[in-house]
């Protein structure tokens, strides 16, 4: 719309100064043609001496003054003295200011034809008027045809990004319209495509997630089979072994189950509050014999009751990622700190350790999907922010060196966008 008003003025300022100019130019051009059919008449009505011998046919002049217009003629006659210039005014006289056109004729006399201005500006006003009228017209009849085409558009457009945002949202079963538009079909083409692409992918991951859980499911049972003959086992320490592994296979079937659910997309009911200090400590009692033998320690500190809405099982195994890469790559003792976020209803555990840290080349990448350095899979990092995002949390690098990992969940009595607590941005230095 603003287009179409500002080409409109582009174009209607200069045409209104040109039919301004050209309404007056064409007045002069009409007073000197009228001058010059004087000329031709006066010079009839002279002798052959040059002079008009006694008085001057003023019907004919009269006839070739403009309407409102006045007539000036100085012509040469005979007296007794010699040869005088006499005035003749034909027409109406007018007091305001005149547009005029004079000719001079030698010794034949001149002659001056004006008219009042207020004819000449009254005509160009109305050039005025009629080009301002023009342009109004094409500034309405574009703004109509803008609304018209816009719409026709903007419909299509609204219904593409509704479509591409359904996809965002996972609903891969919509079809494609066709607009008539070469461009817009294009694009709608392409997210057939991308559609049918995503949907052929996902089926052959959950397949694939599938297969993989029902062997990890059946190695499971054997080892817990296992295990229960070494539970009877008459050797009591060989029986606490077999009851701690057959724990840790309980907890490792029931963190395999919450995985395969977060890789399905399946939602899961409201959480019960969940005490974090609680699963730190499973944490640190997982990994704090392999620190050990590295001659470090692993700690946790806990500040306030801390109990957080989240999935214990997807916690944990975030937690154990973070602390597995601090055993894996980092140095020095390893720290795992959790307090309440003063005023923000949130709950941060943050993971750090006395390594070198994460270079500033890593930095930006370490949460994308097999982004590898230093030999590790490129799997854990995302895997960890995944299972965090999924309860309403975040997990993000807080610190580069020394390196700190930040995990934010919500706290059990509020409600909140974790985002607003640790937005999401460029990793720090």
């Amino acid at each position: 719309m603003a287009m179409v008003m500002g080409i409109g003025l582009l174009l209607g300022v200069p045409l209104m100064f040109t039919a301004w100019w050209w309404v007056d130019d064409t007045a002069h051009q009409d007073l000197d043609d009228r001058l010059k059919r004087v000329s031709a008449e006066l010079l009839d009505q002279e002798g052959p001496d040059g002079s008009v011998s006694g008085a001057l046919d003023r019907d004919k002049f009269r006839l070739l003054v403009p309407e409102g217009g006045r007539l000036e003629i100085y012509f040469p006659v005979v007296s007794a003295s010699g040869t005088d210039q006499e005035k003749v005014d034909i027409g109406v006289p007018f007091d305001e200011e005149p547009v005029t056109e004079s000719l001079t004729l030698g010794e034949a006399g001149s002659l001056t034809l004006s008219v009042p201005s207020s004819q000449v500006r009254s005509r160009q006003w109305g050039a005025v008027g009629v080009v301002s009228l023009a342009v109004t017209t094409s500034i309405i009849a574009g703004l109509v045809v803008a609304a018209v085409t816009a719409g026709r558009l903007a419909d299509p457009l609204e219904d593409v990004a509704a479509r591409a945002a359904r996809m965002a949202q996972g609903d891969f079963a919509t079809e494609g319209r066709h607009y008539d538009i070469e461009e817009l079909d294009r694009v709608s083409s392409a997210l057939d495509a991308a559609n049918r692409e995503i949907t052929i992918r996902l089926e052959r991951e959950g397949r694939i997630v599938g297969e993989v859980s029902h062997q990890l499911r059946s190695r499971l049972t054997a080892i817990r089979l296992r295990l229960d003959e070494l539970s009877i086992h008459p050797d009591q320490d060989v029986v606490d072994e077999a009851d701690a592994a057959l724990a840790q296979v309980e907890r490792l079937t029931s963190e395999l189950d919450e995985l395969i659910t977060a890789a399905r997309g399946e939602q899961v009911a409201r959480l019960d509050p969940v005490a974090v200090p609680e699963q730190v400590d499973q944490v640190v009692a997982d990994y704090g014999q392999a620190f050990a033998v590295q001659n470090r320690t692993l700690s946790a500190v806990a500040s306030g009751e801390c109990a957080a809405r989240v999935t214990p099982t997807r916690l944990r195994e975030a937690l154990s990622v973070l602390v597995d890469n601090a055993l894996r790559h980092g140095e020095g003792d390893c720290l795992i700190e959790t307090r309440e976020l003063a005023g923000s209803g949130m709950i941060r555990i943050s993971v750090s350790d006395e390594g070198a840290g994460v270079s500033d080349k890593s930095a930006p990448h370490v949460f994308q999907r097999g982004y590898s350095e230093g030999g590790s899979s490129g799997v854990g990092l995302p895997l960890a922010r995944a299972l965090i995002e999924a309860d309403g949390g975040r997990l993000d690098l807080l610190q580069r060196r020394p390196p700190t990992f930040a995990i934010v969940v919500p706290r059990h009595e509020v409600d909140i966008d974790a985002d607003q607590v640790l937005p999401r941005g460029p990793e720090p230095r």
